[in-house]
């Protein structure tokens, strides 16, 4: 029996975030998938606040990092506490990124959709600033990479059912976001299964986006 289970329903990117950790390190776990509408009582029993148990995927990816050799964050403490930092502006970038999906009318779409470049610019100019790639830090993945890559791979699911054209214009951003995405340790699924799942999910819950998904592309869970 592997030591570690994640429980997450399949297209939970906080839960991905922290396989991604797991793969990296090659350790072997489980990931026992729940559904996000009817989550056990066993599950609201260890996560108080309907998340991950541990039961925050930052505290859980800190505490593999401190327990499981290789070390993804950098060893020097100010650099460690850079890339803490930005692990920390993950939920504002991924409510800003992901917020079209959300929005029940036009209006509403097109003001997410202006929203976006804010969070890019910043972490245009942050990935400028630590390296020259393709990581977050440069040659090494680390945890911000784990950190951000599930809310970048979204970004292109929506920019694929509708095109939003943000990232081109941030040509060290978009470099980045190929990295992990590339990479094997970001995917729990193939990849066109995958955004197939997301797709279906973004027509379920028939927001305004939902119109645009063609339903040859859409996929049950």
């Amino acid at each position: 029996m592997a030591k570690y289970m994640l429980v997450s329903f399949k297209t939970c990117p906080w839960v991905q975030r922290s396989a991604s950790v797991l793969r990296e390190k090659k350790v072997e776990f489980e990931l026992r998938h729940i559904e996000s509408d009817n989550r056990p009582d066993w599950f609201l029993a260890i996560s108080p606040h309907r998340k991950v148990s541990l039961f925050e995927s930052n505290a859980i990816n800190e505490y593999l990092d401190d327990t499981i050799a290789p070390r993804l964050h950098p060893e020097a403490p100010i650099e460690r506490a850079i890339n803490r930092a930005w692990t920390d502006y993950v939920p504002t970038f991924a409510s800003a990124v992901t917020a079209t999906a959300y929005a029940d009318t036009e209006a509403e779409y097109n003001k997410a959709a202006e929203g976006i470049p804010v969070p890019f610019e910043r972490l245009e100019k942050a990935v400028e600033k630590q390296n020259s790639g393709p990581f977050f830090n440069g040659a090494k993945y680390s945890l911000v990479d784990a950190a951000y890559a599930p809310f970048l791979q979204r970004y292109v699911f929506l920019d694929r059912v509708k095109r939003l054209g943000h990232i081109e214009k941030f040509p060290r951003l978009k470099a980045w976001c190929a990295a992990p995405l590339d990479r094997d340790s970001t995917h729990s699924f193939p990849p066109d299964e995958f955004e197939a799942m997301y797709r279906s999910n973004l027509k379920r819950r028939n927001k305004w986006v939902s119109q645009f998904i063609e339903p040859e592309r859409a996929a049950a869970e």
